[in-house]
């Protein structure tokens, strides 16, 4: 997590690119499927490993790979949502502790301008590190498709990181907000 110094001076460039990104009302989300970003976890930096491994091994300490440097079969999160600690262990039983969020929900990329995307620009989207984020998987599921007018991280600390990743990922795919969610991430932005 940055210091107060890099924290405000990320927060003024978000609230600064926040002024960028359109405001108006969620489309509807006819015709969304989670496969409509791709099938499984993609490898798009072509370097033999799937964006859910690349991210664990980001996120994660005491990390422990299999041989082929790839596949995290163990390792320590300190989930940034919550501040707890969460120990990974891949298996069919215990690897859902911990989970990879879409920092912007899918469903919500999908009402607020990706539903017009190629299949190509959605997977990309999908699998686009800026994007992902290990977190306990009690969370993510509790976060569902939620923008910042509806859910936050209950670690408060956090707030201005995420609202910020949000804000450069939106701006970065050309998403819009709406004016509710704008407001939330204005009222978090200007206080960090």
């Amino acid at each position: 997590m940055p210091g107060p110094s890099a924290r405000g001076e990320e927060a003024r460039a978000a609230l600064a690119l926040l002024e960028s990104i359109p405001a108006r009302g969620r489309a509807p989300k006819t015709g969304y499927r989670r496969d409509e970003f791709g099938r499984g976890w993609k490898d798009p930096d072509r370097n033999g490993c799937d964006s859910r491994n690349d991210i664990l091994r980001r996120d994660l300490a005491a990390t422990v790979v299999r041989a082929d440097g790839c596949v995290v079969v163990s390792g320590i999160l300190t989930d940034p949502y919550t501040g707890a600690v969460v120990e990974f262990v891949r298996g069919r039983d215990t690897s859902q502790r911990v989970q990879i969020d879409h920092v912007v929900p899918l469903s919500d990329a999908w009402q607020k301008g990706a539903q017009s995307w190629s299949a190509e620009r959605r997977m990309e989207f999908a699998n686009d590190p800026e994007e992902l984020l290990a977190v306990s998987g009690a969370v993510n599921s509790a976060k569902g498709s939620g923008d910042a007018a509806t859910w936050l991280p209950p670690n408060k600390q956090y707030r201005c990181e995420y609202t910020a990743r949000q804000t450069r990922v939106k701006a970065r795919y050309g998403l819009w907000m709406t004016p509710a969610e704008q407001d939330a991430i204005r009222r978090v932005l200007a206080s960090c």
